[in-house]
């Protein structure tokens, strides 16, 4: 039977709470593996586990639980290992970046913001800082539209002054919300979004991050920005204080 693997905490967490059950279909019991001065929350991993609501809601609740008496270290749906003494090695091998982990992550939580452009705002802002910009778009105008010509060079123009502005409103918004937090961790890259970044912060410094999204929002009109959060600290679990540990 594989081993469906939750999060990994301190020996020392409070116990679970009895009865707390996990993924698949009945749901399989929680339980701990000790490993040294670690333990690894973890279950039997169904055969056919799938990314289903339930199954992600199921994981979610697990960590949940166990993260509300003590630090957890969340590992990611569907982390499972081929059998406890798999879970048990990987503990005894990293134990020194498990437990630096525990320490920064104590009382910490993890928000993400992505960002993009309002499309229609952004526009009106790239036209009103670019007087060249604006002269071709008024002059394509005054005669109807332009030549194809014409048209090309200010879609290219736009389309380069965008990605300039992106660029602004990307470090903007670093700069404004970085120092509220005790670390940062960029997400994958997109053509979705012009910033994804996970910010790792303390508990008591919650309300003056989002405070600080808000004056963003309110200086910069042409950015949607999309908060999630409070989350498990996820973006964060690796690397440790010298890079990724090596799994031998």
């Amino acid at each position: 039977m594989n081993t469906y693997v939750y999060g990994i905490t301190a020996r020392s967490h409070d116990a679970l709470p009895e009865g707390l059950s996990g993924v698949g279909d009945p749901p399989r019991p929680v339980r701990l593996l000790e490993q040294g001065d670690l333990m690894a929350v973890v279950s039997d991993a169904p055969p056919d586990l799938r990314p289903k609501r339930r199954e992600l809601l199921a994981h979610q609740k697990v960590l949940g639980e166990a993260g509300a008496t003590g630090c957890v270290l969340p590992m990611r749906f569907g982390s499972v290992a081929p059998d406890d003494s798999t879970v048990t090695g990987v503990l005894a091998e990293r134990a020194e970046h498990f437990a630096e982990r525990l320490g920064a992550l104590d009382e910490k939580t993890e928000y993400n913001v992505k960002a993009t452009h309002e499309e229609e705002a952004v526009l009106h802002r790239v036209l009103a800082d670019t007087p060249e910009l604006r002269e071709l778009a008024e002059a394509n105008r005054r005669s109807g539209g332009g030549s194809q010509e014409q048209q090309l060079r200010l879609g290219e123009m736009i389309a380069t002054a965008v990605r300039a502005q992106e660029t602004r409103d990307e470090a903007a918004l670093l700069e404004r919300l970085r120092p509220k937090a005790a670390d940062i961790s960029a997400g994958p890259a997109s053509t979705g979004w012009l910033a994804n970044v996970s910010f790792l912060l303390d508990r008591d410094a919650v309300g003056e991050f989002l405070d600080a999204v808000d004056e963003l929002r309110r200086a910069a009109p042409h950015l949607q920005l999309n908060v999630n959060g409070p989350l498990p600290p996820y973006s964060f679990v690796e690397p440790g204080p010298s890079g990724p540990a090596e799994t031998k």
